[in-house]
């Protein structure tokens, strides 16, 4: 279901134009924030080689860590949908929440109470100046949908995401769906 306005919680799925460009090409992200000052969002189907225990040696939950996007790599995001465990977090739309008390999360990883479901972890986020992300939809570079999983979204897998979303879009998508990452080596 294609939305008609851009709003947080909804995915951006990239358009098969986007070639050669390694952050976004056949991305899709989930919009985490969106107003008039510009939008944060988190690749949600690209998982990096390593656990978050590679990252912080004092974890044990093998946890799987996501390029969230280009911006600050550097730093580690998550997003859960286990607002009763996690204080201080903000929710994004359809039960996901951003961030909360990170110090508890590692308590509640490390013990068993939190799993792979309930939360995904980001290296970096996407984010776009105000107007940006509508001067990119106006260029057709995102195809805006409903977040129809809510917060299963956490459990999907990635590996074939945004084949589906081409899918599901119908039409000249359909062809994108079944192409190779790089069509000019078809």
């Amino acid at each position: 279901m294609t939305a008609d306005k851009l709003d947080k919680g909804h995915l951006l799925i990239a358009e098969p134009s986007i070639l050669g460009d390694v952050s976004f090409n056949r991305s899709v992200i989930l919009l985490a924030d969106h107003s008039s000052e510009g939008s944060v969002g988190f690749i949600i189907n690209k998982p990096l080689p390593f656990y978050i225990g590679d990252l912080l040696p004092d974890i044990t939950a093998k946890f799987r860590v996501y390029n969230g996007g280009p911006v600050e790599q550097d730093n580690l995001y998550f997003i859960h949908n286990i607002p009763h465990l996690v204080p201080n977090s903000v929710e994004i739309s359809n039960g996901i929440y951003w961030g909360g008390d990170f110090e508890l999360i590692k308590e509640l990883m490390n013990s068993g109470k939190i799993e792979k479901q309930n939360i995904r972890f980001f290296l970096g986020y996407t984010g776009w100046d105000a107007q940006q992300l509508e001067r990119e939809m106006n260029d057709h570079a995102w195809i805006v949908t409903q977040n129809s999983y809510k917060n299963k979204i956490l459990s999907k897998p990635t590996s074939k995401f945004w084949k589906e979303k081409m899918m599901e879009q119908g039409g000249e998508y359909l062809v994108w769906s079944n192409a190779p990452d790089d069509p000019r080596q078809n």
